[in-house]
């Protein structure tokens, strides 16, 4: 497995906007990782797969672009709201300075763009995004992304594989 980096973000107390905590909680389990009792705890190293490392953060921050520059291959995974057609979106990102009318509002492709000019190094990169349907204050999934969780894991297992290609 090339060293591989995925980075599930969104708000957890916000219902579907914490789907990436679910889905890397489910890959947690797949590749017999520790499982964290809570979010804020974060994901601790499995010594049976070293070059797989599992993040979660409620936004992508300018700091990460240094950690992300220590991997071959990083994986975001996030909520939609619908703004692409496809319920389970899984596209290539190429790093590219995206402007944004909120001051803590950073994309993968911005965090992409930061990581190659600080650091002169481009992971290949791609977003795992899952459609979102309720976001009020609750931890739950709504039944229509819940349904979507396994699809979306397999996918995202497909890819850490080697298996699932854009």
């Amino acid at each position: 497995m090339r060293k591989t980096l995925i980075i599930g973000y969104g708000n957890p107390d916000r219902q579907d906007d914490g789907i990436a905590w679910h889905i890397l909680a489910a890959v947690a389990r797949y590749f017999e990782y520790p499982l964290p009792s809570s979010w804020e705890e974060g994901f601790q190293p499995s010594p049976q797969h070293p070059n797989l490392e599992l993040h979660f953060a409620l936004q992508l921050v300018p700091e990460l672009a240094e950690h992300v520059a220590q991997f071959e291959r990083v994986g975001f995974v996030d909520a939609h709201t619908g703004r692409v057609p496809e319920e389970i979106n899984f596209e290539e990102i190429a790093p590219d300075l995206q402007n944004s009318p909120f001051t803590h509002h950073l994309t993968p492709a911005t965090l992409g763009y930061l990581t190659r000019s600080l650091y002169a190094v481009h992971p290949e990169a791609v977003l795992l995004s899952v459609r979102g349907y309720e976001f009020g204050f609750a931890h739950h999934l709504s039944e229509q992304t819940s349904a979507l969780l396994p699809s979306a894991v397999n996918t995202l297992i497909g890819w850490i594989h080697g298996e699932q290609s854009i």
